[in-house]
């Protein structure tokens, strides 16, 4: 069984966001975090306002090369490996008609195809400590969204990979879950050009209106549960809804 305090967790995607806060709630728990993004300058700064325990290598999870050097950062900061969080995703919205081919394989490279060869590397590491991998999903899987098709398909992908992973590592005692969050205000839209800090507030306050709790989400709410997957030694292939009660289907009058 792992227990957060002392484990070593690997957070991709963690200059900003879900990935930042995750990784300061997990250190803040006593883990070893290794941090890594594209962003130099985020990535260290983010683990310098955290402290000892966080170790940030600069790096991008669509290039191979990149990928070793993230995995072996991170065994050799904590010791081995306990955990990976999959948490680093581009953002691609465009009307249907708008989409083109080049920003599908982009998203598609960056949200499933580096995640899985990530994930791939590390389970060498979850044999030996009995560890965990985590997706993060989204809400796009449960409420459909116009002008999101592209990105809500990788949300799809990471969904059904988690469930063919957990059936194929459970016999190496890995365990494999996925936390989708709904309405939590982060850079992702902003970071890939899709709108100004403005625009995407605007956005979660028109989609808060649908949640049953009224209110954005914080990361560490989202960090929470991802901790508990981390440490549940008998949860596996799950998808856990972190939204404040939005995939309900809630409607106000």
């Amino acid at each position: 069984m792992t227990i957060i305090e002392g484990s070593s967790i690997l957070v991709t995607g963690g200059g900003s966001g879900i990935g930042a806060g995750t990784a300061r709630y997990l250190a803040q728990r006593g883990a070893k975090i290794t941090i890594c993004g594209r962003r130099k300058h985020k990535i260290e700064e983010i683990a310098s306002s955290i402290g000892s325990n966080c170790r940030a290598i600069a790096g991008d999870i669509t290039v191979a090369k990149d990928r070793e050097s993230i995995v072996e950062a991170a065994v050799t900061h904590g010791d081995g490996l306990d955990a990976l969080v999959n948490n680093a995703g581009n953002m691609y919205r465009l009307p249907l008609e708008s989409i083109a081919e080049e920003g599908l394989l982009d998203i598609f490279h960056s949200n499933v195809i580096a995640p899985m060869m990530l994930s791939s590397l590390c389970v060498p590491y979850l044999t030996d400590s009995e560890g965990s991998i985590v997706f993060l999903g989204s809400i796009h899987n449960r409420r459909a969204f116009p002008g999101v098709s592209p990105y809500a398909a990788t949300k799809a992908a990471i969904e059904s990979l988690t469930r063919s992973f957990a059936a194929e590592l459970g016999r190496k005692s890995i365990r494999v879950n996925c936390v989708s969050p709904g309405a939590v205000f982060t850079e992702i839209n902003q970071r890939s050009g899709e709108s100004t800090d403005s625009e995407a507030l605007a956005r979660l306050e028109e989609i808060v209106k649908l949640n049953a709790l009224t209110r954005i989400g914080e990361t560490e709410e989202v960090a929470q549960a991802i901790a508990y997957f981390i440490e549940a030694p008998w949860t596996t292939g799950t998808i856990l809804d972190v939204d404040g009660g939005l995939g309900l289907g809630l409607t106000r009058a």
